[in-house]
């Protein structure tokens, strides 16, 4: 016999779909984009001067004490590691100045000041969704969520939930945990993700919160709460996994979580 998709991955899925998913979500990540960065001017400074000067080390040093550097490249986090590289590899350093050297300052300071990608920013979202009452209840520090005997959404920091996770619901998987709770007598926990769209990094974030609910011996119900791109119908690999191979799972939108909580 052929077994359905989960009822709440089929609810989400349906969501997306038939009304005003992405509206709604936005109570949950609203993803405002921060304001620009404004460079130090005592350090912008030096690098103008590097820059007319064409002095490919300092110029580079300079640069990488920005929060963000002007160009992706793949040998940057590492100059950003070791201070002491650039002067020992010339050509590097001279590749990436010759870069700069191309685009020009006012196209530098303008890289240097973009806003801050936003998927750094929706981690603390959900959480800050869930102190809104959002499931209906405040959630509740660790020692008052021990004590509650009714239903509870634990506040708490990555490093407290896993450690309670570890302690009292045998949980041994490294992946940190966003949501932890009790309804009905029965603990669930789960990952929040925003895939905001399909490829590499997302696909990893999408992996994590997989992994997660594939954890063994938990004694908890285990849930991802995945929103964005792999509710699309299509080909994508995030929708065929979700109707496919794991459809029995309990994955599904922040916005039916509400629903599935009371009904356990």
């Amino acid at each position: 016999m052929k077994k359905n998709i989960n009822h709440w991955t089929q609810l989400s899925i349906e969501y997306a779909s038939q009304r005003s998913y992405l509206d709604d979500l936005f109570q949950v990540y609203p993803t405002i984009p921060e304001g620009i960065r404004e460079p130090n001017g005592e350090l912008w400074k030096d690098v103008e001067k590097a820059f007319e000067k064409r002095d490919n080390v300092t110029l580079m040093q300079n640069l990488l004490k920005l929060d963000l550097f002007p160009i992706k490249d793949s040998y940057v986090a590492y100059l950003k590691r070791d201070k002491t590289a650039l002067e020992r590899n010339p050509a590097t350093s001279a590749r990436l100045s010759g870069r700069l050297y191309e685009m020009g300052l006012d196209k530098i300071f303008a890289r240097c000041s973009e806003p801050k990608e936003t998927n750094r920013q929706i981690g603390p979202l959900f959480k800050r969704w869930l102190d809104k009452k959002a499931l209906g209840i405040q959630p509740v520090k660790l020692d008052e969520f021990l004590k509650a005997k009714g239903n509870a959404v634990l506040d708490a920091s990555d490093a407290e939930m896993m450690a309670f996770a570890r302690e009292h619901l045998n949980y041994k998987h490294n992946k940190g945990l966003d949501f932890i709770s009790r309804f009905n007598g029965k603990y669930i926990i789960g990952e929040a993700k925003f895939l905001t769209d399909f490829g590499g990094h997302q696909n990893a974030q999408f992996n994590d919160a997989i992994a997660t609910i594939k954890a063994k011996n938990v004694k908890a119900i285990k849930v991802a709460i995945l929103d964005g791109v792999l509710y699309i119908k299509g080909k994508n690999k995030m929708y065929k996994d979700i109707t496919g191979k794991l459809k029995e799972e309990n994955i599904m939108s922040a916005l039916v979580l509400r629903e599935f909580l009371y009904q356990i």
